[in-house]
């Protein structure tokens, strides 16, 4: 535990202009990001007698030890550098909303030729109209198939599209007036288009209009007695109708508002916020965070305005934000939102009428979501800590292992060997700290010496962190290369990198960033897929490193039979036993990782061809080769000079083109196993 006070800038250094401060800790780690009108007022709130802090403000600034700041020239700039650092650094004593699921939206794809109506979780793509979120993605499904009637966009997969443009045939929705079949040319692409723009513009709240003219043009058909088109232009305004239903008037026709309501405790707070579009509510959503620093109901709901609109812009944020208590800064916060959305935005808390009363509302539905988390919680923290236990008790540990790290070798009949290493916390799953491994100290298949070169990798490394952080005084004595002290470190492998850059021990280092660094924490428990020798390779890698506070299992997959070392009989769990359910959890997300891994690295591996080899030769200019030519049979049946007859190929790389294909050995002919027919080689190398 430090003393804030040996860290403690004097007075006189510290700016008493807005600015965004870090504090870290002995590592450099940052561990909270704040921000402030006046640097040096809102710092020495810090540094005040421990006793008359928060508890959770002493925590933070005894285990500080140092602060920095940067200076910025308005309140907004330190608002949204805060937001931007908060998202980068992970600070462990900031307030942060975790989504308690993915949201589903109703998306339009206009950057497609033919836009497509469909839902859509996750990240939002450039050129996609969104509207929600929902609650469920069924009722989506229900709005848009009452939809179809009146605006029969398409719907269906590029699959199901490009197989209906092949066959000349639509897909059944075509055949019963769902869709106005664009793939067989019953509708222009400009005609289809002005169908997606309507949809848009009746779910963004413009339905008067569409209801209105249905309805005249059903009184002019009457009245030319073409009862059929009056009957079918009827039931599309009854069914406009009930989509309309479905999200109930609640506000003014007018009106565009997000309502944002909070509900705390203690220990934890939930966040509900309701979307009002056209006056309608047109999608719901909530968050729940742990109370990990001192902060009020003003600050919940600054860092939730910072967490919905800190990714958007334009009229995904809305002309009015209702909350429940301004921020600190609201003018700060208003200018924030304003620039966001390009024009003004009102924040203020409802004061009477029919606002105030949906406001009511949203705050019960916080309360009920604060409630049922806790409900949920308690629950499964009560299930996790009882399978932690029954480990810890099965395994002879002398505490429950609340950080277990799981390995996994696959391959296939021994290619693309790879490994994975999953993490779970607390017995929930950490998928930010999963990584995945490339087997190259050999050559083949041997999952136990894969086993012992991957821990040995993943602990070398731990130990390299440790040394670097100066946690590790002595340097242990492994068998493979551990850098001297003051010898540059490699850095961290990215967080699930690609199949290329997936081996933890290739990076640089970034020195002294503020991130949390990767293997610096070790577990309390190894779980290796496998028995007696994998569990052995994975003690022996331990050994030779120095390692011996680590405990090692294994968990074979046959009889589900926990293996230890040095032991010659396993440990049998109950079938019903929550420890033993918990650690084939664990194995077989284990299994999942590396085998995802070791398919995608396949795959890649298969579409490859020699041009690949072949350097300064991008994708463009191979395509363009393989376009010239028809096939690889043909370009590697080529001359220098007829290949120097493609546009944009010279000389040289003709030259390199053909040394490719000329080094290469030509595969074995495909047979088609069912048919019997040999498979010609296509596009770019592979086989068709």
């Amino acid at each position: 535990m430090a003393d804030p006070s040996s860290y403690r800038p004097k007075p006189g250094q510290i700016p008493d202009s807005p600015g965004v401060y870090k504090f870290r800790d002995e590592h450099r780690r940052v561990i909270y990001v704040g921000k402030a009108k006046n640097l040096r007022q809102r710092l020495a709130n810090y540094f005040q007698d421990l006793a008359g802090l928060h508890p959770r403000t002493r925590t933070m600034v005894t285990t500080a030890a140092s602060v920095e700041w940067t200076v910025v020239s308005t309140e907004v700039e330190a608002l949204q550098l805060e937001y931007t650092w908060i998202k980068e650094f992970d600070p462990r004593f900031n307030v942060k909303y975790r989504d308690d699921k993915s949201y589903p939206y109703l998306a339009v794809t206009l950057n497609e030729d033919f836009p497509r109506v469909q839902v859509m979780r996750g990240a939002k793509k450039k050129g996609v109209r969104y509207f929600g979120p929902y609650g469920h993605a069924w009722a989506i499904r229900e709005t848009v198939d009452l939809m179809l009637r009146v605006f029969p966009v398409r719907t269906c997969s590029a699959g199901v599209f490009k197989n209906a443009e092949r066959t000349g045939r639509p897909c059944l929705l075509g055949y019963i007036g769902k869709c106005s079949a664009p793939c067989v040319g019953r509708v222009t692409p400009e005609e289809h288009r002005d169908l997606a723009e309507d949809f848009c513009d009746f779910m963004a709240g413009r339905t008067g209009t569409y209801i209105r003219r249905l309805e005249k043009d059903m009184m002019q058909a009457a009245e030319e007695m073409e009862y059929e088109r009056a009957a079918r232009l009827r039931d599309d305004a009854e069914a406009l109708k009930r989509a309309m239903e479905k999200s109930a008037v609640v506000l003014a026709d007018a009106t565009d508002a997000d309502l944002i309501a909070v509900a705390e405790d203690e220990l934890e707070a939930a966040v509900q916020i309701f979307h009002v579009r056209g006056g309608r509510v047109r999608g719901q959503r909530g968050w729940v965070t742990d109370k990990v620093e001192a902060v009020d109901t003003a600050g919940l709901v600054e860092h939730a305005l910072q967490q919905l609109y800190g990714e958007e812009s334009g009229d995904s944020v809305p002309k009015e934000v209702l909350v429940p208590a301004l921020p600190e800064d609201p003018d700060a916060v208003s200018e924030w939102l304003a620039r966001r959305r390009g024009a003004q935005v009102s924040l203020r808390i409802p004061q009477r009428g029919d606002k105030k009363d949906l406001m009511g509302t949203v705050q019960r539905n916080a309360q009920q979501a604060l409630g049922l988390h806790k409900t949920k919680r308690a629950s499964d923290l009560t299930t996790r800590s009882r399978a932690l236990e029954e480990i810890a008790e099965a395994l002879g540990l002398g505490a429950a292992p609340l950080r277990v790290e799981c390995f996994d070798i696959s391959h296939l009949q021994g290619d693309d060997v790879v490994a994975s290493m999953v993490v779970f916390e607390d017995g929930l799953a950490r998928k930010s700290e999963y990584r995945r491994f490339q087997i190259k100290g050999f050559e083949g298949q041997d999952d136990v010496r894969s086993m012992h070169e991957v821990i040995g990798r993943r602990f070398r490394r731990y130990l390299q962190e440790k040394e670097r952080t100066g946690e590790w005084e002595e340097t242990p004595a492994p068998t493979g290369p551990v850098p001297a002290p003051g010898a540059p470190v490699p850095a961290p492998a990215a967080p699930v990198p690609g199949p290329e850059a997936s081996d933890p021990v290739r990076e640089e280092p970034r020195e002294d960033d503020g991130r949390p660094k990767r293997f610096a924490y070790p577990p309390q428990l190894v779980v290796v897929d496998g028995g007696q020798p994998q569990v052995a390779a994975a003690k022996r890698a331990l050994d030779e490193l120095g390692i011996d506070d680590i405990a090692v299992c294994g968990l074979a997959k046959r009889l589900e039979e926990v293996w230890l070392p040095d032991d010659d009989d396993p440990v049998v769990l109950p079938r019903s036993s929550e420890g033993l359910y918990l650690l084939q959890r664990i194995r077989d997300e284990a299994h999942r990782f590396a085998i995802t891994y070791q398919r995608a690295k396949r795959a890649k591996r298969i579409r490859s061809s020699p041009l690949d080899d072949v350097p300064g030769l991008g994708e463009t200019r191979k395509q363009a080769l393989i376009k010239h030519f028809g096939s690889v049979k043909k370009l590697r049946q080529a001359t220098i000079d007829e290949i120097c007859g493609v546009p944009g190929i010279g000389r040289r790389t003709a030259e390199s083109v053909a040394a490719a294909f000329a080094a290469a050995a030509p595969a074995a002919p495909a047979v088609n196993t069912a048919t019997g027919e040999i498979i010609e080689e296509d596009d770019g190398g592979s086989r068709t």
